[in-house]
């Protein structure tokens, strides 16, 4: 079975290395993108399993990303887990999230929000 991949819309650099590692011995295969970079175009080039969203970023809002996400052809069902430092569960879940998570998270939270948000068919 190939790898899922995960990919990473992060703008913390530690952040993102420290997700790299945790989940490759997971058994994950994990692409990082630029917060700058078009977001909705990568989703669509590199179908990941899960995509993995700040919701503040540097240089554009991840609640955006996740709008532009889901009403995009063929990126819509992307399975989109949201982090923030700031309680914005409510909002990110309405927005179409399949799950948030509150930074900072357990390593073991991160991975059993991925594999819920991979078994879950919508």
């Amino acid at each position: 079975m190939a790898k899922v991949k995960i990919l990473l819309v992060e703008d913390d650099i530690t952040m993102v290395s420290l997700l790299q590692t945790l989940l490759k011995m997971e058994g994950f295969e994990t692409l990082a993108l630029q917060p700058d970079e078009d977001i909705t175009a990568a989703v669509l080039k590199e179908k990941p399993g899960v995509v993995l969203l700040d919701v503040h970023l540097s240089g554009q809002s991840g609640l955006e990303i996740l709008d532009q996400l889901r009403s995009t052809k063929g990126a819509s069902d992307a399975r989109v887990i949201m982090s923030s430092g700031a309680d914005v569960k409510d909002e990110c879940l309405r927005r179409g999230a399949n799950a948030f998570l509150m930074k900072p998270y357990m390593p073991d939270d991160l991975i059993a929000a991925i594999k819920k948000a991979l078994n879950h068919h919508s």
